[in-house]
Parts: structure tokens; C-alpha cells; sequence
């Protein structure tokens, strides 16, 4: 089976001053179509480096990025643009939707850059929001607010959800809520969900667990029989 999305030995340093601070050393790993990964390790181990150079948002200094058999490292701004638009979506810890927006607006906005996205009313449904479509951020709950973010994410129809701290911001009954959201998206629409965290019990839902510490991956395990998120704890 091709793999969806491979990484080839991916290193990237910042300048701190002098000090060179080695964020990722060594990356080298491959995902198919359908798999829930979570990425764990404690803050600055590299999570979100490797993430955002998975999603196009970053460059590596060397390695290789390849999505479903296309190069990503070494595309343009043009190119790098338009494979954020269709093939990844992003949720992050603080929600980053537009205050101005009601929820369905969040979700159309996204839908507009698309070239294959979902229904708008579907994906609403399917994250439980029907009854809030046309209510504002403000009017919205945190775990509501997270919702629209992965809705707007779904709607886009990409290749790949990625999520970065999803849970973070929530608490424990709301994060387990957005978990098993997930859980039901990776299955219901087979697509292939990436979930980093610094929380361990969260490791317990992936049938895939890549784990990292000071910019390497030090553990990369298949889960045989994941939980589901309502019987983790933390």
C-alpha cells in the first residue's frame, strides 16, 4: 500500500542568539489512508515544528515531505498555499475562528476554498451543531467553539485533520467530547487524523503513537486495540 504521507528524515534548528536549538533531529516516519495518530511528548520536543512542516506551514532545513506520492518540500508559496487549502486541515488549541462569523459562516468561509468540500448543513450535523448554526463565538461555549473549528476543517474535504492540543483549552468532560468527535470522523469519513499532545492518557485512543523527546521521535508503536476516549482519564 503507497503510504498518504511520508517523512524523510526532516531536521529543523532555530537561532536563539548564538545558541542553535535543535527542534527536530530526526523525523522519519510514514502514514496511511484512515489512521489516527497522536503525536505525544512534553513542550518542546518538536510536536508542533513537525506538524507545522507536515502541513506546509514551515520548511524543513532537509528531508523530505511527501503527500500521496507529490513532493511538498520545495513547492512554492503558490504551491505550499494550495496544498494547505486542499489537502490539510488545521485545528488549533484556541479555536482561531472569526468573532464576526456565526458558526455556518465559519464553515462557509473555509467551504469557499475548497475544490471538493462537504456540505456545510452536513458537516454541522455531524459535529453536533445544528441547533447553533447561526450563533456567534460569543454566544458559544468553548467545546461549541472547537466544534466550528473542526467543522471548518471537515468542510474542506482534506486529506488530512490536523490537530494541535485540540484539548488543550477545555476541560475534561468537553476535551473527552472533542476526542470521541474525532474518533468519529477518522471512522465515519475515513480520514486520517494527526492529534498532538503533551497529555498521555490521549495516547490511549490512536491506533498510532509516535512519540517524541528533544526534536526526535524515540518511540514509534501500532495501539492493537485503542479506547475510546470516555474511558480515558486524566
Amino acid at each position: 500500500m503507497t503510504a498518504l504521507l511520508e517523512a524523510r528524515n526532516l531536521k529543523k534548528s532555530y537561532w536563539r542568539g548564538e545558541v542553535e536549538v535543535r527542534a527536530l533531529v530526526h523525523a522519519d516516519f510514514s502514514l496511511e489512508q484512515g489512521d489516527f495518530v497522536v503525536i505525544l511528548g512534553p513542550s518542546g520536543s518538536g510536536k508542533s515544528t513537525l506538524l507545522n512542516i507536515l502541513g506546509g506551514m514551515d520548511t524543513p532545513d532537509s528531508g523530505e515531505v511527501i503527500m500521496a506520492g507529490q513532493m511538498v518540500t520545495g513547492m512554492n508559496e503558490r504551491e505550499l498555499t494550495e496544498y494547505r487549502r486542499t489537502s490539510i486541515g488545521f485545528v488549533f488549541q484556541y479555536y482561531n475562528i472569526m468573532p464576526s462569523l456565526t458558526a455556518k459562516e465559519n464553515v462557509e468561509l473555509a467551504r469557499e476554498i475548497a475544490d471538493d468540500p462537504l456540505d456545510v448543513d452536513e458537516v454541522l450535523a455531524a459535529v453536533g451543531l445544528t441547533d447553533r448554526a447561526d450563533h456567534f463565538p460569543s454566544q458559544m461555549s468553548g467545546g461549541e467553539q472547537q466544534r466550528v473549528a473542526i467543522a471548518r476543517a471537515v468542510a474542506k474535504n482534506p486529506d488530512i485533520l490536523m490537530c494541535d492540543e485540540p484539548t488543550g483549552a477545555l476541560d475534561y468532560e468537553t476535551g473527552v467530547s472533542i476526542l470521541a468527535l474525532l474518533c468519529d470522523i477518522n471512522k465515519r469519513l475515513d480520514k486520517t487524523v494527526i492529534v498532538i499532545t503533551h497529555n498521555v492518557a490521549i495516547a490511549d485512543i490512536g491506533d498510532r503513537v509516535l512519540r517524541m523527546r528533544s526534536g526526535e521521535i524515540v518511540e514509534d508503536r501500532i495501539n492493537p486495540d485503542p479506547l475510546s476516549p470516555v474511558d480515558i482519564t486524566w
